[in-house]
């Protein structure tokens, strides 16, 4: 009877800790899910409908929502310009928000970088580039890359 009862305590302590761990195979939490990087029509004019024809998507994977405050986004260049800082903003539980490279009205699904017009406002390379999501802290939440001229934007 004993050793049932610690074979019984063994199990349930098992089905607890496997319970308890966290699954990182899932991916992060807030995680980028589409990068597209070659605004519609030809040639980039660098007219601010252009620019918001550019843009990232960030997802909320989780059943809370995720303060974004001092969080960034960057391509893969080490210039200051490409870089996003969230202000005060949250990613409701399961949402994505579209990050625009251009400027606009913030709605709680759609936030604007910004970059004015002119050749050099675009933010994602046409060819090949990495976005780079860094929450408030600085540590790496997600990257997504892309390398292909056959597509206009990359599902990651």
């Amino acid at each position: 009877m004993r050793t049932r009862s610690l074979l019984t305590a063994a199990v349930v302590a098992a089905g607890v800790m496997a319970v308890s761990q966290p699954s990182y195979a899932a991916g992060p939490a807030v995680r980028i899910t589409k990068i597209y990087y070659d605004s519609p029509g030809s040639p980039d004019f660098g007219a601010n409908s252009s620019l918001n024809g550019e843009y990232v998507q960030i997802k909320n994977t989780t059943r809370k929502a995720v303060s974004l405050k001092g969080w960034t986004v960057r391509d893969r260049t080490k210039r200051a310009d490409h870089v996003y800082t969230f202000g005060r903003f949250t990613l409701g539980a399961g949402k994505t928000v579209t990050l625009r490279t251009g400027r606009g009205k913030n709605t709680a699904t759609t936030l604007h970088w910004g970059r004015s017009g002119g050749t050099f406002a675009y933010i994602w390379n046409q060819t090949a580039d990495t976005a780079y999501l860094r929450n408030a802290s600085g540590a790496l939440v997600d990257s997504c890359s892309y390398n292909s001229s056959r597509h206009d934007y990359t599902i990651c």
